[in-house]
This record gives structure tokens, sequence and C-alpha cells, in this order.
């Protein structure tokens, strides 16, 4: 493990470590994380894609994803709003031998969300679930806070300091990719009208 990258860790584990009902409730939940957001955002939810493109993922992703260290993936990353507020950061991996046939479609979605995607196949399987406490030195929540630290000092907010993530091996169309999604403040601050 870089020391860059989080400490993962299994279901059980968690359940010892995550001290917020809120998060651990959306962390453990294994319904497709779109929807969930949907209803909690009634309605008002919509997906901003922040970067597409070919890159090295993080050393524990490329272990995971059963490539070689230093080849490139496919890295989506992407924002998961309410009412205009980022809730949820999310990186997805697709190696490139992953991009094929029917899976193919994965690299045209622009701001479409994946998770419908994903879970309208009835062929599409998860295989891997962890979770992990991000730190600020981890490269994980860099890239998370990247463009919410400015939304949260306008609200006269300091960025929390730990965020909590999961993450999800799928197969789909008989193809491998991972998940990340990394839970920010608002998404236990948000109040449905």
């Amino acid at each position: 493990m870089s020391a860059f990258d989080a400490r993962w860790m299994p279901l059980p584990q968690l359940r010892y470590v995550c001290s917020s009902p809120c998060v651990y409730g959306w962390l453990a939940d294994n319904s497709s994380l779109t929807q969930r957001l949907i209803e909690h955002c009634s309605g008002a939810f919509e997906v901003r894609l922040r970067e597409q493109r070919w890159k090295a993922p993080l050393l524990s992703e490329s272990r995971l994803l059963g490539i070689r260290v230093g080849e490139y993936a496919m890295v989506r990353e992407v924002e998961l709003l309410c009412n205009g507020i980022p809730h949820v950061y999310a990186r997805t991996l697709i190696p490139k031998n992953s991009l094929t046939g029917r899976a193919s479609q994965l690299q045209g979605l622009g701001n479409k969300p994946l998770g419908a995607l994903l879970f309208s196949d009835p062929t599409t399987r998860r295989s891997t679930v962890e979770y992990a406490r991000l730190e600020a030195y981890h490269r994980l929540y860099q890239w998370a806070v990247s463009s919410v630290g400015d939304i949260e000092r306008d609200m006269g907010r300091e960025i929390e300091r730990e965020l909590w993530g999961r993450r999800t091996l799928f197969c789909y169309a008989g193809k491998p990719l991972l998940v990340n999604e990394i839970f920010l403040p608002a998404i236990c601050e948000h109040k449905q009208q």
C-alpha cells in the first residue's frame, strides 16, 4: 500500500470504526447510490463530469482490478449533486480490456449516472466492496475535496478533516470496473423539503 492510499477494510470492521450513523447508513447500503440520491434530493439530482482520461490507478486500485502497476485505465471522475451541492465524489476506473463489446458504452457516459446503467443490467455483479476513512494526505481525499473546498469556505465552514468512502469492484458485461464513492459532508446535512 502506498502512503497516499487509504487502508481499506471489509464491512464487519467498518461497524467498529465509523462513528457517524448517517455516514455508516450510506456506506453500508448496497442498493443503487444513484437511485437513493435521487430520492434523497427529492429529484433535484445531477451528475457533473469533472474529468475523464487515461491515467495510472493508485497501487491498490491496480491490484484490485488485476492490472499491472503503472498500466493506464480510463478514469472518470464525477460529482453527484443535490440541488447543485456536491454530495458524493465518484472515481471510476475501467481497464482498457474492459472497454470492448457492450461495455464500450461506458466511455461515453458524460453527465449520465453510471449507476443507472450498472443497476439496470441484470448481469452486473459486485465482487468486492471495501471501506476506508480518508484523511488529508490520501489522494482520494485530496481529489474529493478539490472542488468542494471553495463551497465549504463560502459557507463559512472548514473542510472536514476526514471523509469516508467505499469502493466496489463490479463485473459489467463480463468485464471488471472499479467504482470509488467518497461521501462529502453535505450528504448528512441535506434536509429534504
